[in-house]
């Protein structure tokens, strides 16, 4: 099978995308990370460094 890149002056197709919907996307996800971690701080360090010492420890 042989495929070649199209010519120049040929659309293959026009797609745009859903820029909105990625950056709304973006900038929810962006809110959750900073939401749950200003609540849970103290927990998420807590539960980070005790996962890493009984990894750590023989």
């Amino acid at each position: 099978m042989h495929m070649s890149a199209p010519r120049w002056g040929v659309k293959v197709r026009e797609e745009r995308g859903d820029v909105p919907g990625w950056v709304l996307v973006t900038v929810m996800t962006a809110g959750l990370v900073v939401a749950v971690w200003s609540v849970a701080d103290g927990q998420l360090k807590s539960v980070l460094t005790s996962a890493l010492r009984s990894v750590s420890q023989p």
